[in-house]
């Protein structure tokens, strides 16, 4: 059985700072590219909740940057017309199917090539007129979770783990975040371990919640040997059926659900922007 839930710390890890104080106020703006929608919404940067409605566009094909880039603008617009002043000034916090270097993707997941070593932060920043930060889609999640999630006050290290077409990762200690950590192409068994433990993997394989759990643990305890993390959050499509593998995987770690599910994207995007233009 996996083990409890560990009781948070009466004291938050390493403080988020606090979010949107360069522009008086605690609302941020987060944009999730995907490969099929682009999504967007104002976030409340001490709830970690959405302030307005979000805004959806299906992911133009082909996804190159001008076409992208034109969504992200109209959907800025869009969330703009819903704040005071337009939201003026407000950072933009984008997540991107990448590995991202100080705003430039180095891969292109689920969009088009031509991503590749383009400065998505400069040319985001010229089309929306805002200050940007741009973040891997894996790592914006993490931060949503320890900033207002499943991994609020947990110090020490803290690894998400996204279960979908692949495995994403984002490893953070006492809530700062290592970025690009890519660990879902671990090897175990003498595989990419997202080809086998994915919830891709399941479908394809046919795999019964149990047989799955049993390549789960695999690749969680390799975690487990590196890392030595305090907690372990599942987050993904799958995750809303965790009672159903959670309790099967064999670990010596906590591991829980993620709680932020879809918003997770854009809200710590927001919350990463609004902390590097504070």
């Amino acid at each position: 059985m996996a083990p409890e839930t560990p009781t948070a710390p009466s004291s938050a890890p390493a403080a988020a700072p606090t979010a949107g104080t360069s522009t008086g106020t605690s609302t941020g703006i987060g944009i999730d590219i995907g490969g099929s929608g682009i999504k967007g919404a104002p976030v409340d940067l001490t709830t970690g909740e959405f302030s307005a409605e979000r805004v959806r566009i299906p992911t133009p094909q082909p996804s190159t940057p001008d076409a992208v880039s034109r969504v992200v603008k109209d959907i800025v617009e869009q969330i703009g017309q819903q704040l005071p002043d337009g939201g003026a000034g407000l950072p933009v916090g984008i997540t991107f199917p990448a590995v991202i270097q100080h705003g430039v993707a180095r891969t292109a997941a689920n969009v088009d090539k031509g991503w590749v070593d383009f400065d998505v932060a400069t040319l985001m920043q010229a089309v929306t007129g805002h200050p940007v930060h741009v973040v891997n889609d894996a790592d914006a999640a993490g931060v949503a979770e320890a900033r207002y999630g499943a991994a609020k006050g947990v110090k020490g290290v803290v690894v998400l783990a996204t279960l979908g077409t692949g495995i994403g990762t984002a490893v953070m200690l006492d809530g700062v975040l290592l970025p690009n950590t890519e660990l879902g192409h671990l090897e175990v068994d003498g595989h990419d371990a997202e080809t086998r433990a994915s919830d891709a993997a399941r479908e394809r394989d046919d795999l019964s919640w149990s047989h799955w759990a049993k390549r789960l643990s695999k690749y969680f305890q390799s975690l487990e040997a590196l890392l030595w993390p305090d907690l372990i959050v599942v987050g993904g499509g799958v995750s809303k059926k965790s009672e159903k593998f959670l309790p099967e995987l064999k670990l010596r770690t906590p591991i829980v659900p993620a709680q932020l599910l879809n918003s997770a994207g854009i809200v710590g995007a927001a919350a990463l922007a609004s902390e590097r233009f504070r």
